[in-house]
């Protein structure tokens, strides 16, 4: 049974930092695709970024880019999502999900679809 936890999440002020985990089991990261996605309220699930456990492949969406960065930590089975320069419009609910290996990210896109695996997600809040 694929289980993924996300933790890392709270509250900081515009400017500020933090970094997402999110500890995966039953299954091994190196060979998954693992993508990052975040919901405000009232809107829908958005793709933040997404890497490729195989093939060398990272996505960032543009309002993140430069901002965040997605890695993985292969003895821990666990991905981190760093996020610095944090502003007011990245307060969401922070979800990892797993895809099969040359699934779900791509040079430029993340599909959502094609993601099998999610966690419960982690909330984050930028403000002051």
């Amino acid at each position: 049974q694929v289980q993924l936890v996300e933790s890392g999440g709270g509250l900081v002020q515009p400017g500020g930092s933090l970094t997402l985990s999110c500890a995966v089991s039953g299954i091994t990261l190196d060979y998954y695709v693992i993508g990052w996605f975040r919901q405000a309220p009232g809107k829908g699930r958005e793709g933040v970024a997404c890497a490729s456990g195989t093939a060398p492949i990272t996505y960032y969406v543009d309002s993140v880019k430069g901002r965040f960065t997605t890695s993985r930590d292969h003895g821990k089975n666990t991905v981190y999502l760093q996020m610095n320069s944090l502003k007011p419009e990245d307060t969401a609910v922070y979800f990892c999900a797993t895809a099969d290996a040359g699934y779900g990210c791509y040079d430029h896109s993340i599909r959502r679809s094609e993601y099998d695996n999610w966690g419960q997600g982690t909330q984050v809040t930028v403000s002051s």
